[in-house]
């Protein structure tokens, strides 16, 4: 199983993209998405990267039998559709707002450019990119080695942003009990069991959204 000093790792600090792009000369594109709405599709076209500025995103594949999978789930500060610079001609999931969330919307040339010319921008995006790595080698070992419930309570604490400068409790978006289970690996009613349970035991909390108490970090830690 994972070490404990790895069960929610730490993100590196974020970086003032937008200042990056406008010092270079450039003006980066603002979007925004209501929750629900689709950044792009399974299939599109892959000629830019985004920036979460505010909000979130789920990253989903589906399979050719049609069945989801919930790959990721981004905040402020997370690349994502960075395919595109390796080059990627479609895209391989699709991406959807879960609450009202704005990017920036960075075209291929122009972060195939910043990456070149701004060792700055190079290093830090690139230590963003292993961090995300990272994060779908501990979501894999998590997936083989842990229990359902200590899965739930990891992707609660990811999704609260937990380890970020910001230590206070995070409200957290609207999200189904069927997608906690997409991304845990686990059925609907075993999330729902788990949830009921964290609340009693006062590690969570519905207050007209879900709060994620730091305390939930000792059902990842406990053996």
């Amino acid at each position: 199983m994972p070490s404990r000093s790895s069960a929610v790792r730490q993100p590196p600090p974020p970086i003032d993209v937008e200042a990056f792009l406008k010092a270079a000369g450039m003006s980066p594109r603002s979007v925004r998405f209501g929750t629900g709405a689709a950044v792009f599709a399974q299939g599109a076209q892959a000629n830019s990267v985004f920036y979460v500025l505010e909000g979130g995103v789920k990253l989903s594949v589906l399979s050719s039998a049609g069945k989801e999978a919930v790959v990721a789930m981004l905040g402020p500060g997370d690349f994502f559709g960075e395919g595109c610079l390796a080059g990627q001609p479609l895209r391989m999931g699709t991406a959807n707002a879960v609450m009202r969330t704005t990017l920036l919307r960075i075209a291929k040339r122009d972060m195939i450019r910043m990456l070149h010319e701004h060792p700055e921008f190079s290093d830090r995006f690139l230590a963003h990119m292993l961090t995300r790595n990272i994060r779908i080698e501990e979501d894999l070992v998590d997936q083989l080695f842990n229990s359902s419930e200590k899965r739930l309570a990891r992707t609660l604490l990811l999704l609260a942003r937990y380890g970020k400068e910001d230590t206070t409790p995070r409200v957290l978006p609207k999200l189904s009990q069927e997608t906690l289970a997409e991304m845990v690996g686990t059925t609907r009613s075993r999330v729902n069991f788990f949830m009921n349970k964290f609340r009693k035991l006062g590690l969570i909390e519905y207050n007209g959204g879900l709060k994620v108490n730091s305390s939930l970090l000792s059902i990842v830690l406990h053996d």
